[in-house]
């Protein structure tokens, strides 16, 4: 595997598997990669015949009071998992190449629909950072595609969204979601839990499940089916951000007439946040 500090030096290696025919997939992440992240170079394996991988903490998608400057920096590590995986180029830039005058003067890209909720409520400016990071990075690599995990489902359903309005040709390859053998989605905040807390974390996906439950037993009283779960978390100590089912397509509030919707969820067990959704056709 090639590691690619500048830009340039990537562009010049890909240029020439362009012109021999070849497709490049792209992997963006911030590091501290685990078996999910793994499971995304598999999928890029499998899809093109050249993959590439980022490795970045974006600080403009982390708001006051989030966790930049402590979130796990193991570029070592990941470097020997991503070339036992057979990734072929790791691009590795510093804030100065990605922001070169600055944050403050950097441009933006907004996405308007599907970034005020959710996530995007408690975490105001959050995918502004998300979506202006990735569109750099997409024309950093230039990729014929690009794989993103169904765990961040709002994410993906935004950089879907941010990818079809600047006409990028690029297909967005979602990956299923990769859970611990207690159903906990795989993530690297995972690693702030506590000895204590981390088997707690399984109830997370145990709530999903039980709305899932409900649905698929033709229930449709929906704010009764997120209120029973949302219990099911305070119950196990956990501070509810949200608990919401929502329309795949466009994440507006399920009504009785949807048929395939997404339960996402978000909370906080001691000072981890925790997201994780779970998709059900009804």
């Amino acid at each position: 595997m090639l590691v690619c500090e500048h830009v340039e030096q990537l562009r010049l290696e890909l240029d020439a598997h362009r012109r021999a025919g070849r497709t490049i997939a792209f992997v963006p992440t911030m590091g501290n990669l685990h078996e999910g992240h793994l499971q995304l170079v598999r999928l890029a394996k499998s899809n093109a015949d050249v993959v590439v991988a980022s490795i970045f903490v974006n600080p403009l998608q982390f708001g006051l009071n989030e966790d930049w400057e402590k979130y796990p920096r193991t570029f070592d590590a990941d470097c020997a998992q991503l070339d036992g995986e057979g990734c072929d180029y790791l691009l590795y830039p510093n804030e100065r190449d990605v922001y070169p005058n600055g944050m403050s003067l950097q441009t933006r890209v907004i996405v308007p629909a599907m970034t005020d909720i959710l996530c995007g409520a408690s975490r105001p400016g959050h995918f502004e950072g998300v979506t202006t990071i990735v569109a750099k990075l997409f024309n950093m690599v230039q990729p014929d595609k690009a794989i993103f995990g169904i765990k961040d489902f709002q994410q993906l359903a935004v950089i879907r969204k941010m990818t079809e309005d600047l006409c990028l040709p690029i297909e967005i390859i979602a990956a299923p979601i990769a859970r611990a053998d207690d159903g906990l989605a795989l993530s690297s905040r995972n690693g702030y839990l506590t000895s204590i807390e981390r088997p707690i974390a399984a109830e997370v996906y145990r709530s999903l499940q039980l709305a899932k439950h409900a649905l698929e037993c033709g229930r449709r009283d929906f704010h009764q089916i997120e209120h029973e779960s949302q219990q099911h978390l305070v119950a196990h100590g956990m501070r509810i951000d949200y608990l919401s089912i929502r329309r795949v397509d466009d994440l507006e509030p399920a009504t009785a007439s949807d048929r395939n919707v997404v339960i996402l969820v978000a909370v906080f067990l001691g000072n981890t946040r925790l997201i994780d959704n779970l998709q059900v056709a009804i």
